[in-house]
């Protein structure tokens, strides 16, 4: 292989080539609103401590349910069917469930999992957050 047959690493010489995005044009596409002036952070500063901005109105059917089987006798609260959220919010979900509940929990396979029966508080941070819960099984 020549010299002349290799490309410069230093930024000399000419572009690797076409931009593929040059050509795109954001025509016709909606404009989107900042976070922060969507939702009001940052507006509540001082006053309540922090409260979060009013959540979306239906963000999905979510089930809870209280389990025992193969757990060694142990109850643990179950929160699964969660649509169109991944997996850093349900951390941040459980992690706000947890620390209502007073109890450990995890996030296993999509599932967020509390230790004990705690249907009920599980219940309200999920209608807070802006989910339908509905409780599943007997």
């Amino acid at each position: 292989m020549s010299k002349t047959s290799r490309i410069a690493t230093d930024g000399s010489g000419s572009p690797l080539g076409q931009n593929p995005f040059g050509t795109l044009r954001a025509d016709g596409l909606p404009q989107q609103t900042p976070p922060q002036a969507a939702t009001g952070e940052g507006a509540t500063t001082g006053m309540g401590g922090g409260t979060p901005a009013a959540p979306k109105k239906n963000r999905g059917r979510v089930e809870i349910r209280r389990e025992k089987g193969g757990r060694g006798g142990k109850t643990v609260t179950t929160v699964s069917g969660f649509v169109g959220i991944g997996l850093p919010e349900k951390e941040e979900l459980a992690k706000r469930m947890q620390k209502a509940c007073g109890a450990g929990g995890t996030v296993k396979d999509g599932v967020i999992e509390i230790q004990g029966d705690k249907r009920t508080e599980v219940a309200k941070i999920l209608a807070a957050a802006g989910f339908q819960p509905v409780m599943a099984g007997g």
